[in-house]
C-alpha cells in the first residue's frame, strides 16, 4: 500500500440509530474498493464491522469498527460507531479523532432521537456533517417527508445534493444536483449509468441546484462575488464552496444511498474523496498543556491511542492516530503517560478485522499496532524531544449501574483484574469500589451496555458473575434541636475510663448563626462559643463541632477524642446505617476523673451522647435526586410522562426540541434503577435520556417508615 500523505487522508465517523444500516453501507463501500470480494450480510453474520463474537450473539453492534478504502488516490479512514445510545462512549471517540461526520438516516423512519442525539455531540465538537438517506427501496420510504424533517431541525443550511426520482422497492435512479446528471443502476447495483437529467425533472433539479450553489457561495467571499456577476460557479468552485460551508458548519449536504443494493455507494465515495475537509484544513487539536499540535508531518513524533480491543486469535491491539510527524516500524517511542519505552514492531491499516502492513503512517493518518507492552487508550507515545499528552475526550456520565459479584467468592480479586482492565478498553464502564455500599458497582450507558460486559466476562474470561440491584446512598439528618448527655464508666481493677459529655445536635445550614441560648423541657442552656470547627465530609454536607466548655469541665486535650467518635457515628446513622450529614454539635459541659480519663473514654461518651441526641432530634432520611431529562417523540409523550409520574417523578418543564419533545424532571435514584430499559420497550427504542445529579431530598414518610424496618429486619438476620 502506498504512503498517504497529510493532504491526501479523509477521517471520517460514520454515525446512525439502530437500524439504519451503516454496517451494510460499509460493506459496499469496502467491496466497491476492492478492500473485500464480496459482500457480507448481518444475517449471515460474516460482514467486516460486527465481527466479534458478542455482536454477533446479540445482531447489534457493540463496538466501533475502523476502517479504510482508497478512492481516487485519496485515502478514507471511517470509524463505524455503534447505534445504539448505549455505546455512546465509541460515537463521542470516533468524533474526537475523526474531521467530518456522516449522520445515516434510515429512509423508513427519517430523523430519530438517534440522529438527534448524534448531531448534538457533533455540534459540541464542532464537526462537518454530511447527512446521508439510506434504505430508498423500503416502501414506507418518503424523502421529501424526510427533507422536510431535516430542515425543520436544522433549518435552510440543510442542503440536498441529490434526490431519488421514486423511492420505494423498485428504487433504481437518482438526480444529483451538483454534477446535473441522471445516474441510476441495474439491479446487482455497483457502476451507475450517467445520463442527462430528462426533461421531466430538469425544473425540479434546476431549481435545486440553484439553491446549492448559494449555499456553496455564501461561505467565500470570492465565491459570492463570482456568483452575483455570473449566476453560476464552476464545478470545481463549488466543490471548494461546500468543502468551506463543511468546515464552518454553515451548509449541511444530503445526499442518497441504497447500501444493500449498492445503488449510490461510489458517487458517496467521490464526494468524500473531492469535497470533504483534508486533516489540515480542521481545527488544530490542543494538547494538555494548551499548545495547538498542527498535524505536519515535520513535526515531532507524536501518537495518540483512542482504542484498545482484544481481538480473538491476536490479542491486544491498540488503534492510534498520527497527531504529528510520521511513525514508521522500528521506531522507540516514550509513553508520556506511564513512562515506559515501547517498540513499534508492526503497523497495520485495518479493515474490521483484516490487517494491511505499512511501513509508515504520516500525520493525520490512523493505523494500529499489536502487542505492545504497556500502552492503555488515551495514552500518547512520542518521539525524543516531545512531550505531547492529550485528554480532549470528555464522556458523557453513566446512567445505569449494577452491583457486581462473582458466582464463585474466592474470584473477586480475579474478576478486579479483569474489570480494570476492560474499562482501559472502553472508558465509559466505570468501575467503582463502594465503600459505602459494600459493593462493587459497574456504571455504564444503559442494560445493553452492561449485558455485554456480563457477557464477555461469562464467554471471553470464562468468569461466572452476577448482578445485583445497586443499594441506594441515603443520607440521614435531622429536623431539630435535642439535648443528651452521656457517662462512659469502667472499673476492672487497675487504670479505668471515665468520660462525660453534653451535648446538643441541630441540623445545619450554611452560614447559620449560633444561638446565645437553647430551651429544652423549660431548661435554660447558654452557649459561650470557645472554637468552631468544621468538617467538610467526603460524603457530601458538612458537620460543624463547636466546643462551648466553660470552666474546664473537659480538658481542650480531649476535645478530637469526642468529635472523632460522633464522627464514627456519622459514618452509621442510626436510622438505616447510611451517611449522616448537615449537622452541628455544640459541646457544653461535661466531667472527668484526674486519673481514669482518657481519649477512649471521651471517644466513647462523644459518640453514645451524640446517638442519643441523633435520635431524639426528628431524625429523617434524605434520598439522592436526579435531574433527568428525556428526549422523546410526540407520539410517545403521554406515555413517557405517565411512566416517570409512576416514578415519584416531579416534571419541571416540557419543551419541544427539532421535532421531538423535551421532557425536564427530578426523579428519585431509587425510581431510576431500569429506566433505560423500561424507556426503549414503552417508545420502540426511540427515545433517550440524560441524568445527573441534583441534591439530597427528604424521603416521603411510608418510603422511610419501609427503609427502617427493612434495616432492623436485617439487623436482626445477622
Amino acid at each position: 500500500m502506498k504512503v498517504y500523505q497529510t493532504n491526501e487522508i479523509k477521517n471520517i465517523a460514520l454515525l446512525g440509530s439502530s437500524g439504519s444500516g451503516k454496517t451494510t453501507l460499509v460493506e459496499a463501500m469496502l467491496f466497491e474498493s476492492g478492500v473485500i470480494k464480496r459482500r457480507g450480510s448481518i444475517a449471515a453474520k460474516n460482514t467486516v464491522s460486527d465481527y466479534f463474537p458478542v455482536e454477533q450473539e446479540y445482531g447489534y453492534s457493540v463496538f466501533s469498527t475502523v476502517l479504510h478504502v482508497e478512492w481516487n488516490n485519496k485515502k478514507l479512514n471511517i470509524i463505524d460507531c455503534p447505534g445504539s445510545d448505549d455505546f455512546v462512549g465509541s460515537t463521542v471517540t470516533a468524533l474526537n479523532v475523526t474531521d467530518t461526520a456522516i449522520i445515516l438516516l434510515n429512509g423508513q423512519y427519517g430523523v430519530e432521537v438517534g440522529t438527534q442525539n448524534h448531531f448534538r455531540y457533533t455540534e459540541k465538537l464542532n464537526k462537518p456533517v454530511i447527512f446521508l438517506v439510506n434504505q430508498l427501496d423500503n416502501e414506507k420510504c418518503d424523502y421529501d417527508n424526510i427533507l422536510e424533517q431535516l430542515k425543520e431541525a436544522y433549518g435552510s443550511k440543510v442542503v440536498p445534493i441529490q434526490y431519488p426520482i421514486s423511492t420505494g422497492p423498485g428504487f433504481n435512479a437518482l438526480i444529483d444536483v451538483l454534477l446535473m446528471k441522471k445516474y441510476s443502476w441495474k439491479p446487482e447495483g455497483g457502476a451507475p449509468v450517467i445520463e442527462d437529467i430528462p426533461a421531466e425533472e430538469l425544473e425540479k433539479a434546476t431549481e435545486m441546484h440553484k439553491t446549492l450553489v448559494e449555499a456553496a457561495a455564501e461561505n467565500d467571499e470570492g465565491l459570492m462575488e463570482k456568483f452575483f456577476e455570473q449566476d453560476s460557479l464552476s464545478e470545481d468552485e463549488m466543490r471548494e464552496g461546500i468543502r468551506k460551508g463543511l468546515v464552518a458548519r454553515g451548509m449541511f449536504p444530503v445526499f442518497c444511498v441504497c447500501g444493500g443494493k449498492d445503488m449510490g455507494v461510489r458517487r458517496l465515495m467521490e464526494f468524500l474523496g473531492n469535497v470533504v475537509p483534508f486533516v489540515s484544513e480542521m481545527p488544530k487539536v490542543q494538547n494538555t498543556e494548551g499548545k495547538e499540535v498542527a498535524p505536519d508531518v515535520n513535526g515531532p513524533e507524536s501518537l495518540y491511542f483512542f482504542k484498545t480491543s482484544v481481538e480473538p486469535h491476536i490479542g491486544e491491539v491498540s488503534y492510534f492516530k498520527v497527531m504529528s510527524g510520521k511513525v514508521r516500524e522500528g521506531d522507540d517511542l516514550l509513553n508520556a503517560d506511564r513512562g515506559s519505552k515501547e517498540r513499534i514492531a508492526q503497523i497495520y491499516v485495518v479493515a474490521g478485522g483484516n490487517r494491511v502492513k505499512v511501513e509508515e503512517l504520516q500525520a493525520g493518518d490512523i493505523g494500529a499496532a499489536v502487542k505492545l507492552k504497556d500502552v492503555k487508550t488515551g495514552n500518547t507515545l512520542n518521539g525524543k524531544d516531545c512531550d505531547y499528552k492529550f485528554n480532549f475526550i470528555k464522556y458523557p456520565n453513566s446512567k445505569y449501574s449494577r452491583a457486581i459479584k462473582p458466582v464463585n467468592e474466592a474470584d473477586v480479586e480475579k474478576m478486579m483484574t479483569i474489570l480494570n482492565r476492560m474499562r482501559e478498553e472502553d472508558p465509559t464502564w466505570v468501575i467503582e469500589q463502594s465503600k459505602e455500599l459494600k459493593q462493587t458497582l459497574v456504571h455504564g450507558q444503559g442494560e445493553f451496555h452492561l449485558r455485554t460486559l456480563k457477557w464477555r466476562l461469562e464467554n471471553n474470561e470464562k468468569l461466572q458473575v452476577k448482578y445485583e440491584e445497586p443499594k441506594i446512598p441515603y443520607r440521614e439528618t435531622i429536623t431539630k434541636a435535642a439535648r443528651a448527655d452521656y457517662r462512659h464508666k469502667k472499673q476492672s481493677g487497675g487504670a479505668g475510663q471515665f468520660g462525660e459529655v453534653h451535648l446538643i445536635v441541630e441540623p445545619y445550614k450554611e452560614g447559620m448563626p449560633v444561638p446565645d441560648t437553647y430551651k429544652f423541657n423549660g431548661q435554660e442552656f447558654k452557649i459561650n462559643v470557645k472554637g468552631t470547627e468544621e468538617v467538610p465530609l467526603e460524603w457530601g454536607g458538612k458537620l460543624v463541632f463547636i466546643n462551648s466548655i466553660v470552666g474546664g469541665s473537659i480538658d481542650a486535650r480531649f476535645l478530637p477524642a469526642i468529635l472523632k467518635g460522633i464522627m464514627a457515628r456519622m459514618e452509621q446513622g442510626p436510622l438505616t446505617g447510611s451517611y449522616a450529614r448537615d449537622v452541628r454539635v455544640i459541646v457544653y459541659d461535661g466531667k472527668m476523673h484526674p486519673v481514669d480519663s482518657n481519649e477512649i473514654s471521651f471517644m466513647l461518651a462523644g459518640r453514645n451522647a451524640f446517638s442519643e441526641a441523633f435520635k431524639n432530634a426528628g431524625p429523617k432520611i434524605l434520598e439522592p435526586i436526579y435531574d433527568v431529562e428525556v428526549f422523546v417523540p410526540s407520539d410517545k409523550m403521554g406515555d413517557v410522562m405517565g411512566d416517570l409520574q409512576g416514578r415519584r417523578a416531579m416534571i419541571m418543564g416540557m419543551s419541544s426540541e427539532k421535532g421531538f419533545e423535551k421532557l425536564v424532571a427530578k426523579v428519585p435514584l431509587k425510581e431510576m434503577s431500569s429506566y433505560s430499559t423500561a424507556l426503549s420497550s414503552l417508545t420502540g427504542g426511540r427515545a433517550s435520556f440524560i441524568m445527573k445529579f441534583s441534591s439530597y431530598e427528604l424521603v416521603p414518610t411510608d418510603v422511610q417508615d419501609k427503609l427502617i424496618k427493612d434495616f432492623e429486619a436485617k439487623q436482626t438476620e445477622e
